[in-house]
């Protein structure tokens, strides 16, 4: 599973394109994917994640960096020992890769947009 590409409201992984917020667990794609809160993330919006127990959660939060996990998700993770990276969705997807390069179990969720 590789992200060939991202722009804003855009990403391209294993030569299809996305245009709407989406997850990867287990090296699939999850398409069209929106957090109720839209800009925060919560325990909710990614049950499916949790139970799939990755070491390392990757969040895009978009392209300025607006959604935000919730403090109370971030703990949790904590909690799990699941390693929490949230940042700007270029560089989370960046981070997504070279994780995958190195066979990491690794999950995502990525805001396409702000």
């Amino acid at each position: 599973m590789r992200i060939e590409d991202y722009r804003f409201g855009s990403m391209r992984i294993n030569g299809e394109t996305y245009k709407r917020d989406l997850k990867i667990i287990k090296n699939s794609v999850r398409p069209d994917w929106w957090p109720k809160s839209s800009h925060l993330v919560t325990r909710d919006d990614i049950d499916d994640i949790l139970k799939a127990e990755p070491e390392i959660l990757v969040l895009g939060k978009g392209s300025p960096g607006q959604m935000e996990p919730d403090p109370a998700l971030t703990e949790e993770l904590e909690k799990k020992g699941i390693r929490l990276i949230s940042r700007p969705t270029q560089e989370a997807s960046e981070e997504f890769n070279r994780l995958q390069e190195e066979n990491k179990n690794v999950a995502a969720g990525f805001h396409l947009t702000c």
